[in-house]
């Protein structure tokens, strides 16, 4: 029997969505966008990609889950049956992501439990190679490494506690309880380094403008994908919590919220990791460009080494970042897991605690998977591949979708009715030509760049992947539960 979801307050509809936007690219990734992409100069095209790409689409995607009030699935197959395929390729994309998202967390999981003795040692490159990630020699693929195998059962039982629960009493809850406590830890890290001896370094770096960027094509490339990935955006994921909002709900208004939260969230971060940094130039004598690296080598191998030069301070401020970190990319994954919950729940008739008991024995499954001895490899190989051709190109085909064979104008005095900022022809024309012109350009971009000089192992698993999904979502798409 499928249940009656409905969010019990605004702000539990807010901190639930602030959760699922400010996620592990927030902390790790957004700083070195920023500073590969003309440092301060890249704040023009990031908050041109705000106003013509994020804030236009979520609101999109709000007014499409609060008019329907169902599924992803169900909602694509009412604007047209044979929608409901492609609803199940995305939602399995995204469902994929979850697989191997649940695995970065137990990598940072491991290093939540090394940080109060600094277990890494010294060679903290190698600590990462032998104890969490691997590497990418395809011979490692038959052992598993077992941290971060143990943390990735941690995680999924994690997720399947609080996604199983009502979802008030589940999401709600501890979105409420974990985006303050993430908030509170983020700002006594930042503002801790910017005390930092060198902090000024860091910061200088950061925002050094290169105005001669502003006419280069990846800058802006870099900036739509910053926010299409950084606020979650045609994953379904806000179109499903917009789902569970009660009627006469302000929509606009809580989309400006999110975004604000998310980029605030986002910029004052950066501030702070680039503080660390140069607290570590200043003290090791170490250029910037040595230290400054993307994702998982920063916060796992060069904080690390940071916070053992540190002292007493490093064994403080390190689990505060992998417990920060934890908060974050928790909201994020019990987020990344809704809409294919929903979606099956109603598709299969289901009860919530049964649809999200069997997808989490599923998906812990396939995450084993990823902690075997090339589970760094593996997952930046899967990532590349769902991200870059497919969520990508989804989020180009549902902006289509829902703007030229829906009709759009029947939203605008929806999501207008209970907001003070209104939407209008300019809203319509952005979403219904400027988007998926944007959205298809950068999607053509990604999969010339993913597909350059791509290896047998890359391309078995690309194959692998669009088989599974297309097989999935045709089954699921034929399934009859009446």
């Amino acid at each position: 029997m499928v249940e009656k979801n409905q969010w019990d307050s605004r702000l539990s509809f807010l901190f639930a969505m602030i959760g699922a936007a400010v996620g592990l690219g927030n902390i790790w990734r957004f700083s070195y966008v920023v500073y590969s992409n003309g440092g301060g100069t890249f704040f023009i095209p990031y908050l041109i990609a705000i106003a013509v790409l994020g804030i236009p689409f979520l609101i999109l995607e709000y007014g499409i889950g609060y008019s329907f009030k169902d599924s992803f699935s169900n909602v694509l197959k009412k604007i047209n049956p044979k929608l409901e395929f492609v609803s199940w390729i995305l939602l399995l994309f995204v469902f994929i992501v979850l697989i191997y998202y649940t695995v970065i967390l137990s990598w940072d999981l491991v290093y939540l439990g090394s940080s109060f003795t600094f277990s890494w040692g010294n060679d903290v490159a190698l600590y990462f190679v032998q104890n969490v990630g691997g590497s990418s020699n395809l011979s490692n693929l038959s052992s598993f490494i077992i941290p971060t195998t143990i943390g990735a059962l941690i995680i999924w039982f994690i997720v399947w506690f609080i996604s199983h629960r009502d979802l008030n009493d589940g999401i709600g809850k501890i979105s409420r309880i974990l985006i303050p406590a993430l908030f509170i830890m983020m700002i006594g890290i930042v503002l801790y380094a910017l005390t930092l001896p060198g902090a000024n370094i860091g910061i200088q770096t950061l925002l050094q403008p290169d105005w001669s960027k502003l006419t280069d094509i990846n800058i802006w490339l870099a900036a739509f994908s910053q926010i299409l990935f950084s606020l979650s955006m045609g994953q379904a994921i806000a179109l499903t919590y917009a789902s569970y909002l009660p009627d006469g709900s302000n929509l606009n208004d809580n989309v400006l919220l999110v975004v604000f939260a998310n980029s605030s969230f986002e910029v004052f971060t950066a501030f702070g990791m680039f503080s660390i940094l140069g607290f570590m130039s200043f003290s090791t004598g170490t250029p910037m460009v040595q230290l400054i690296s993307e994702g998982t080598g920063l916060i796992f191998v060069v904080f690390p080494m940071i916070f053992n030069i540190m002292g007493l301070v490093g064994h403080i401020i390190a689990p505060l970042l992998f417990l920060a970190i934890l908060f974050a990319g928790i909201t994020s994954a019990v987020a990344i897991f809704e809409p294919m919950m929903n979606s099956t729940e109603v598709k299969l008739k289901w009860s919530r605690k049964k649809t999200v008991t069997v997808l989490s024995i599923i998906g812990c499954i396939c995450s084993l998977i990823f902690t075997t001895g090339i589970s760094s490899y593996l997952v930046g190989v899967v990532d590349g591949f769902v991200n870059e051709f497919g969520i990508l190109f989804l989020t180009a085909v549902q902006c289509i979708i829902f703007t030229w064979m829906y009709n759009v104008d029947s939203l605008i005095p929806v999501i207008n009715e209970n907001s003070k900022f209104k939407v209008g022809s300019l809203w319509k024309i952005t979403i219904k030509y400027v988007l998926p012109f944007f959205l298809i350009g950068m999607w053509l971009i990604g999969v010339f760049n993913l597909f350059t000089d791509v290896g047998s192992f890359e391309a078995m698993v690309y194959i692998i992947i669009m088989v599974l999904v297309l097989l999935f979502s045709g089954i699921l798409t034929k399934i009859n539960a009446d």
